[in-house]
């Protein structure tokens, strides 16, 4: 079984979702995550400027400092699909899919570890970003809570 950290992503779903409403865009399609740095590539357009960093740096922790409850329910195939895209899924995923919800903020299907309330993360900063070939990463890293 593959090993999560529960810190990193937790995070990687709030950054998900501030990614999705700051820009419009889907959830990252790539992502490796890891204790020490992690990184989400994203479909996009273009760079992001210095300011748009600054700012998703700021929502991701915004969100984080919520203290926002962290839990799963398991649906049917068929009720996931119609609230979620399930590309992503492996075809061998099921008749039962997990749903992950970080509060009223995000929800999506996952089969990752996570903490139980987002006070557990730490602080979000946001390391670097790219762009290449329609891609944009962003690199970050977690702060851990004292």
């Amino acid at each position: 079984m593959k090993s999560y950290n529960p810190e990193m992503h937790t995070a990687e779903h709030v950054l998900n979702q501030t990614m999705v409403q700051m820009f419009s865009c889907n959830r990252s399609f790539s992502n490796h995550l890891e204790r020490k740095k992690s990184k989400c590539d994203y479909h996009f357009d273009r760079a992001l400027s210095m300011e748009e960093e600054k700012i998703i740096n700021a929502r991701v922790n915004e969100v984080l400092t919520l203290h926002l409850d962290v839990h799963e329910e398991v649906v049917c195939r068929e009720e996931a699909a119609k609230r979620f895209d399930l590309d992503k899924l492996p075809d061998a995923s099921g008749d039962e899919i997990r749903i992950v919800s970080v509060g009223d903020y995000d929800a999506c299907p996952c089969i990752g570890e996570h903490v139980a309330n987002t006070k557990e993360v730490g602080e979000f900063v946001l390391g670097s970003t790219s762009y290449e070939n329609g891609v944009l990463r962003i690199r970050f890293k977690l702060k851990r809570p004292q």
